[in-house]
């Protein structure tokens, strides 16, 4: 196996090349599943470099494979492609081109680190086995990586460990952290819809009125965790949206609430799910009104393999020192929905700097540092070669 130093320095040395590659998807975002600008550009470059090419997985996804040797383990590293319904607010000069969306989660530079360790790899690693390099859309709630599951990708393309990265505005760059075991909260999107009877503003007595059904809804909502859930179990429920109405003096016929509610374990999810339902439908009918609930997990707890976690913090620890690594980092109630793979195959997922001044994610002003790119696209392809070791003597 080449020394720890081996990938870094090759990976710098067609560092201008990757910065390109990230400034230019930067300044072409896509949402969701429609990434297929994104997708031809990682399946043209990936060809490019002699790489086996799979387009249209679950939708828009792309797998590269990579073989070298005749070993029968495989190893998956992905990264996903899409953006968000942001508009841009960083005045860089490859900023983006469509108004209302942004890579404001890194993406870009997830995409391209994943695309310079292909490249290395297929030009330079020291490995026997096969690499499946899987490029995923609709990572942010529109379900990518279950459209990839349903669309065969394990079966496929088999694994036997799977390795995610995300960078991680306020650590410094060539630094890393990892979670053992729960490192990120399931999540799921609702939408609570009461109806009622319109009338006048000025006579209420003959309308039952919607808003102020959605009013005690929204405040009981409030009630399900402190009074449903441990107070050793991590659980958020969150209204971000309430509407109703368009006039002063019109009691309307119906009003919508939405939000998310964040869980470390599924059956804390089937709690709240079950108590919000209890708490919207009860409230809606003691007030003469009616409220359906429509409750969608979106993403499943994830859960970092023991020794998966080791020997991605071990690789890192190779490239940059130990004194660079977290291997401790704590839980954070954000959601990723790498973990729906995770479930079916045990891996990693690790967090990379992004800059000690960097904005954070999902916010107008965010951008991915391009000096992270050598060092994610680094730590990739080190875990290939650490897994996926050549024995001694073999060609």
């Amino acid at each position: 196996m080449p020394p720890p130093s081996a990938a870094l320095e090759r990976i710098r040395g067609f560092h201008a090349d990757l910065t390109d590659i990230r400034r230019d998807l930067h300044a072409n975002p896509e949402l969701g599943m429609e990434v297929d600008r994104t997708a031809h550009v990682v399946a043209s470059r990936l060809q490019g470099w002699g790489i086996e090419v799979h387009r249209n997985v679950g939708g828009t996804g792309v797998v590269g494979v990579l073989r070298k040797g005749n070993g029968p383990r495989s190893i998956g590293l992905r990264a996903d492609m899409d953006a968000l319904p942001i508009h841009e607010a960083t005045q860089r000069a490859y900023g983006s081109r469509t108004a209302g969306r942004m890579h404001a989660c890194g993406h870009d530079g997830h995409t391209t680190m994943l695309l310079g360790a292909a490249r290395y790899l297929a030009e330079a690693g020291d490995f026997n086995g096969t690499v499946h390099f899987i490029f995923q859309p609709g990572e942010e709630g529109a379900g990518g990586a279950l459209a990839m599951l349903k669309d065969g990708l394990l079966e496929r393309f088999p694994c036997d460990a799977l390795f995610g990265m995300h960078n991680r505005p306020g650590a410094p760059v060539g630094h890393f952290s990892i979670t053992p075991g729960t490192a990120m909260a399931g999540g799921a999107f609702f939408d609570i819809e009461v109806t009622g009877k319109g009338g006048h503003g000025a006579r209420p007595e003959i309308a039952v009125d919607p808003v102020l059904a959605a009013c005690h809804i929204g405040a009981a909502v409030q009630s399900i965790v402190a009074r449903n859930i441990p107070p050793s179990d991590m659980a958020v429920v969150s209204i971000t949206r309430i509407a109703a109405g368009d006039a002063y003096n019109v009691i309307p016929q119906s009003a919508h609430l939405a939000g998310t509610a964040r869980t470390m374990k599924r059956e804390t999810m089937a709690t709240i799910e079950t108590a919000l339902r209890r708490v919207a439908t009860g409230i809606a009918s003691g007030l003469g009104a009616s409220a359906e609930v429509d409750f969608r997990v979106l993403f499943a707890p994830l859960v970092n393999g023991a020794e998966a976690t080791q020997e991605f913090a071990d690789a890192a620890a190779e490239l940059v020192g130990e004194g660079n690594v977290d291997r401790n980092k704590p839980p954070v109630s954000a959601s990723e929905d790498f973990s729906f793979m995770l479930e079916q195959v045990a891996g990693a997922y690790i967090n990379l700097g992004n800059g000690e001044t960097s904005a954070p994610v999902h916010n107008p002003h965010y951008d991915f540092n391009d000096e992270a790119l050598p060092y994610g696209a680094a730590l990739f392809a080190r875990i290939v070669e650490r897994k996926l070791m050549r024995e001694p003597g073999l060609s």
